[in-house]
């Protein structure tokens, strides 16, 4: 009976595993890899070099590099630092590969009974980044 159970608990392990994007297939294959949490735009995100992220717009020009200084977290090296409330020494550098537009958000403003019904629509401007180091 103990053998279905880890029989069953590995085929959960290999199906979690296998699913495309998932963080511990990738450290699996190459040992740990190093992430931090950075803070842009009044959001917190998880990188790891190469990753790519679409942010909230940031005044350069495309092509140009980026660095980001409001590290909260460095980990996957074996220890994790976590800042109070920053890394001391930390950054995470990125390149800027274009400034796009996202999906269109529809507003509907309406008023029970009154006949008033206003649609509008709204696109946020983002900045697509690669991230190139991370200097722990």
């Amino acid at each position: 009976m103990a053998d279905s159970a880890t029989r069953t608990r590995t085929q959960l392990d290999t199906k979690t595993a296998s699913t495309p994007g998932n963080r511990t297939q990738r450290e699996a294959a190459a040992g740990p890899v190093l992430y931090a949490i950075i803070e842009t735009g009044g959001k917190q995100y998880r990188v790891a070099v190469g990753d790519t992220l679409a942010i909230e717009k940031l005044s350069v020009e495309s092509g140009s590099d980026v660095t980001f200084e409001r590290v909260l977290m460095v980990g996957g090296d074996g220890s994790t630092r976590v800042g109070t409330p920053l890394v001391a020494g930390a950054s995470v550098q990125g390149q800027v590969t274009d400034q796009f537009r996202g999906p269109k958000i529809v507003v509907f403003k309406f008023k029970p009974k009154k006949r008033y019904r206003r649609r509008t629509g709204h696109r946020q401007a983002q900045t697509r980044v690669v991230i190139t180091a991370i200097n722990a």
